[in-house]
């Protein structure tokens, strides 16, 4: 990889495994304290309404619906777990374990506008071929010696289906201005730093070959959401920030594509609800094999112009690892 070796900066931890199992054990440490915390927020939060027990998080989770101001607590919810379990974790490891700072995630000089121009027009070009993906994800069927771990995936998808489905129903301009913050900016931020920014850095720093490293990285970071049925799709959108990040060098244009991802597609279902347009985003029955290969012919056109661009002649900043 090309990276920037800051003067001040202290070398890596010598064993990658090691180092990454720390980051574990902060994952999980944050994991825990985040759901306590929300749980804590959401009885204060839904108890201004009257009394309320710890039974009404599980309610809230099965079918928010339910719930008086359902929707600002599943909002509230996913915000403080997320924050909890991926950003605040990665950080500590990276500030207190390697020792590096903030600008230690970038080893390239500073994108041009015309490098986020195109990497905004690139992931929305590839979303019409990752509908594709999504809906031949969807039709997959396992062994039927496997049914009952195929109807254990289908209830757990369908759950998470029925919250994602909550989440977006939403109508007035101050939901739409939280749904962007906490569906579009927060998970872009916290799962870029851990995915692309540690995780993508400490396999690329270990293995040969950083495409390996920008594969299992999107595996990983795919297969931790729990959604069986969008895994294909979610891990080609992993590969493609991780390629981001690696060409451009920069860790803000993977944040930056990552919230363009989810940010316009929570801004495609507001207009959709209010019947400003008669798309439905979600609906990826509508996309035919033309609109996807035309899709994927541009996104291909885009990657490249995006390669081309990291390929230009190295600052006297820079160096090749």
């Amino acid at each position: 990889m090309v990276e920037i070796t800051p003067s001040t900066s202290r070398p890596r931890v010598p064993n990658t495994w090691r180092s990454l199992l720390v980051l574990v054990g902060f994952i999980l440490v944050g994991m825990s304290v985040g759901n306590l915390l929300a749980a804590l927020l959401l009885i204060g939060y839904l108890s201004m309404d009257g009394a309320v027990s710890m039974d009404i998080i599980a309610t809230l989770l099965q079918d928010p619906s339910q719930v008086p101001n359902g929707w600002y607590a599943l909002m509230l919810l996913q915000a403080t777990a997320h924050v909890l379990t991926f950003l605040v974790p990665s950080l500590l490891y990276w500030y207190l374990i390697e020792r590096r700072r903030w600008a230690d995630f970038d080893f390239r000089p500073a994108s041009s506008a015309t490098t986020w121009l195109m990497v905004f027009l690139l992931v929305v070009a590839f979303m019409p071929f990752n509908s594709l993906m999504i809906e031949w994800n969807n039709q997959m069927s396992l062994p039927e010696g496997l049914q009952g771990v195929e109807q254990w995936m289908r209830a757990k998808e369908d759950q998470l289906g029925k919250l994602t489905k909550h989440l977006v129903q939403f109508e007035s301009a101050g939901q739409l201005l939280i749904a962007i913050v906490v569906i579009g900016f927060i998970p872009s931020v916290g799962e870029e730093v851990l995915f692309r920014g540690v995780l993508q850095r400490k396999l690329a720093e270990e293995w040969a070959s950083v495409h390996t490293a920008i594969w299992v990285s999107a595996i990983v970071f795919s297969a931790i959401h729990v959604q069986f049925y969008g895994f294909l799709p979610r891990m080609l959108l992993g590969a493609m920030f991780g390629y981001l990040y690696y060409w451009s060098g920069r860790l803000s244009i993977a944040i930056f594509a990552h919230f363009v991802n989810n940010g316009f597609t929570v801004f495609m279902m507001y207009l959709y609800h209010r019947k400003a347009i008669p798309i439905d985003i979600e609906d990826t029955e509508t996309v035919s094999l033309v609109t996807a290969l035309l899709s994927l012919g541009i996104t291909g056109a885009l990657l490249y112009g995006v390669w081309v661009r990291k390929n230009r002649p190295l600052e006297s900043t820079e160096k090749i690892l």
